[in-house]
């Protein structure tokens, strides 16, 4: 099947989409390599599988297949329609019917923000076996529980209030065509020379699909309303 998201030309070399099947949902993956060890790349809000485009390759050269899927609802996914179909258990179910569809050997996660958030918990619950778990950008939830009950953090996270709002968050966040989403990356990165317009458009298009930015946004609308639907118990991977 063909796919209807077009990576800027120079970035395509060693690196192919796919559609994959898994948990009831339709998943776009972009892949690069080959062989029975997988690293499975999960990304954050408001991201696609193309954040991973420069460690892609790298970790193909090393010998891995490599798997960046686009999370639920993101990019030319499934959408389903409801909070509920964010939280948690479903993003876990998700990521373990990838797994499965891989028919890898050994799996290694790559997970930053909210593909992290994933990660931990499908680490914790040892859905399935990994190899390696690789975190960035979001603390360990035993400790995020820890540091939300603190005013300097409660403070930092005010999006997450802000976001069970009905529709005002997408509507705010799809004006001027995606605007809002090229500049959490431009104004926020650290170094801003991989952010060229051509690469922010690439985000921009992908948020602004009809049902996208509601799929995005609801990941954090269930994180509080149904944040029971998994158990961390001590949190003991």
């Amino acid at each position: 099947m063909t796919t209807e998201f077009s990576w800027p030309a120079h970035f395509e070399s060693g690196i192919s989409l796919r559609w994959v099947e898994a948990n009831g949902q339709r998943f776009e993956v972009a892949e690069a390599g080959n062989g029975k060890k997988l690293a499975l790349f999960l990304h954050g809000f408001p991201e696609l599988h193309y954040s991973w485009r420069f460690q892609m390759p790298l970790l193909a050269d090393m010998g891995y297949r490599v798997w960046a899927p686009n999370m639920r609802g993101y990019g030319g996914n499934s959408k389903p329609d409801t909070v509920r179909d964010y939280a948690l258990d479903h993003l876990c179910a998700d990521i373990a019917g990838l797994i499965d569809a891989s028919g890898a050997d050994e799996v290694t996660f790559f997970a930053h923000d909210w593909g992290a958030i994933v990660a931990w918990a499908f680490a914790i619950q040892k859905i399935r076996p990994l190899k390696k778990l690789i975190i960035m950008n979001v603390p360990h939830p035993m400790v995020g529980q820890r540091e939300i009950r603190h005013w300097r953090q409660l403070r930092r996270s005010w999006y997450i209030f802000f976001f069970q709002i009905p529709w005002l968050p997408e509507k705010l966040l799809s004006r001027n065509n995606g605007e809002p989403i090229r500049q959490a990356f431009s104004n926020m990165a650290c170094d801003q020379t991989n952010f060229t317009p051509e690469a922010l458009d690439v985000y921009a298009r992908a948020a602004t699909r009809p049902g996208s930015l509601k799929s995005m946004v609801n990941y954090y609308r269930a994180l509080l309303r149904h944040r029971d639907t998994i158990d961390i118990g001590d949190g003991t991977i």
